[in-house]
């Protein structure tokens, strides 16, 4: 199955599946790392996704984030989850102060059903406020399964998604201007 088919089912599985699951580890069993696994990673490998990743801030020690996502034994994404029924606004606090005190280049901030992917175009190893993509397994369109490929393991390229990622910022923000 290719990568395009794996990600509509994985939206079809959020459709049938969302109204039975209660908890923010049901939402992460169930559409998180089925999602991890469709971008080529092995959630069940610990070099390349670490559960419960940590990111000790300062004097503030053993503080985690759900998931971090390994390349060449180095963190490329880290990823914060909440509950599929919990609006992400308001959440982005915590994946910035991780994201302060690691090697990563991306931060992704999903509820399972919308996923959006940040990095650092603003300031180096700060997090932008907004995100650069989105995707929404609800309403999945070609060009952002196009886009998200790029973050698959087989086509990881982070030159090019930087430039992706700076393309779509500033498209957005002419859009919105």
């Amino acid at each position: 199955m290719d990568f395009k088919d794996q990600i509509k089912q994985l939206s079809e599985r959020v459709a049938k599946l969302k109204e039975n699951i209660g908890t923010e580890e049901a939402t992460k069993t169930a559409f998180i790392m089925p999602f991890i696994q469709a971008l080529g990673y092995d959630v069940f490998d610990p070099t390349e996704v670490v559960p419960e990743f940590t990111c000790d801030l300062g004097i503030k020690k053993g503080e985690k984030i759900d998931y971090a996502i390994y390349k060449d034994g180095q963190p490329i994404i880290l990823i914060e989850c909440k509950n599929w029924k919990e609006c992400l606004d308001g959440h982005n606090g915590q994946l910035y102060r991780y994201y302060q005190v690691s090697n990563a280049k991306f931060g992704l901030l999903t509820n399972g059903i919308i996923y959006r992917f940040y990095t650092d175009l603003v300031e180096p190893n700060k997090l932008d406020n907004k995100p650069f993509f989105e995707i929404n397994m609800e309403d999945l369109r070609e060009t952002h399964i196009e886009k998200l490929k790029e973050f698959h393991k087989s086509y990881f390229d982070l030159d090019k998604i930087l430039n992706t990622a700076s393309e779509l910022k500033y498209t957005n923000e002419i859009r919105n201007a």
